[in-house]
């Protein structure tokens, strides 16, 4: 009876013990990423997160609702991450309620797109576009267009503004870019998220302005590289600041990093100076709290997604953006963007060793 007895207690615990690895092996399975930010990366990450659910079984959800929503998602603490085309200063940081890191994920191009049945190719300068934006140039077929542009037959036909109508990393780089190439922009305009706008229609991400551009002839925009590719809309070569006439590529996006890059990765790579860069080329950036034990958040939690960004920075995902129209981390700057993700703890211990 005795060895009946122990017997059945031996059994009882060894099916706890399973039980309880059921248990955990589902938790495990249930442990789901949030995240939301810019719509500038939307496709490359899409793609990375089908690719890691089908590695891995985690699943990943991203919602593309501009930069500026995505930080607003990190400082109310509803998604594990944020995205945005726009590094945060010292001061907006500050606004935060704990100190985040910036993981760069790729480069991208800022294109500007048009409209303008059988003109394929268009050349534009810098005091061009600028004056463009700005109102000043008001017809396609503009004698300052005209000069750059000889033999396209551009049309008597009002040109149609299109820009950003959310807080838009987009917007960011291009502002930034135009407030490099041109001082009255820089004083009446200014860079930012969002801008007050002298003319032109609004129309929000990414998508939204590519679907506009498309839908209305005659307008001209600004968006990531990738929507004008999808919609299959032309878009600008733009002068470089040496002078160069470049149309948007990962080798000309590329180029634009070849500059210093400080260590926390922070840093604007528009108007470049390298004779074969893209001038509106910039980093994108994840962004989440160095100290990932907060809001009753699990180490688990935490894990995966350090887990899935540390493969985001690695070489199989980097490889799988040139084949979606960006261009990969430069090797020196995926180096930091390892050294930022082993600075990110979990009660004050390093998640990634």
């Amino acid at each position: 009876m005795k060895k009946l007895i122990v017997l059945l207690l031996t059994l009882a615990v060894f099916a706890s013990c399973q039980n309880n690895k059921k248990k955990s092996d589902k938790t495990v399975k249930k442990i789901s990423i949030t995240a939301a930010g810019a719509t500038f990366p939307m496709p490359f990450y899409n793609q990375l997160i089908s690719d890691y659910a089908t590695k891995t079984g985690i699943q990943i959800t991203y919602g593309g609702i501009g930069s500026g929503g995505g930080i607003r998602s990190l400082k109310d603490k509803v998604v594990d991450f944020g995205a945005t085309d726009a590094f945060l200063t010292d001061a907006q940081a500050a606004e935060l309620s704990a100190p985040i890191v910036h993981i760069p994920t790729c480069l991208g191009a800022v294109v500007l797109a048009y409209n303008l049945p059988g003109v394929t190719s268009l050349k534009l300068k810098n005091e061009v576009l600028a004056k463009i934006f700005m109102g000043e140039i008001k017809k396609w077929n503009d004698a300052q267009i005209k000069a750059d542009n000889p033999g396209n037959n551009l049309p008597d036909l009002n040109i149609s503004v299109i820009y950003r109508s959310d807080g838009s990393g987009t917007t960011f780089i291009f502002s930034d870019y135009m407030s490099k190439i041109s001082e009255k922009w820089a004083k009446d305009i200014g860079t930012g998220k969002s801008l007050n706008w002298p003319i032109g229609m609004g129309a929000k991400g990414n998508p939204g302005v590519a679907g506009t551009i498309k839908q209305t002839e005659g307008a001209f925009g600004y968006i990531g590289s990738e929507y004008a590719f999808a919609q299959k809309l032309p878009f600008v070569s733009l002068q470089n600041k040496a002078g160069n006439f470049i149309e948007p590529s990962v080798q000309s996006i590329s180029a634009a990093a070849k500059a210093d890059i400080p260590a926390d990765t922070r840093v604007m790579l528009t108007n470049s100076s390298d004779p074969d860069a893209y001038p509106i080329s910039a980093f994108t950036w994840i962004i989440l709290y160095k100290e990932q034990a907060y809001s009753d958040r699990s180490r688990q939690q935490a894990e995966e997604t350090i887990k899935f960004l540390d493969w985001l920075i690695g070489a199989d995902a980097q490889t799988i953006a040139q084949k979606v129209d960006y261009a990969p981390l430069p090797e020196k700057v995926a180096g930091l963007a390892k050294d930022i993700l082993k600075s990110v703890t979990y009660n004050g211990e390093a998640i990634l060793k």
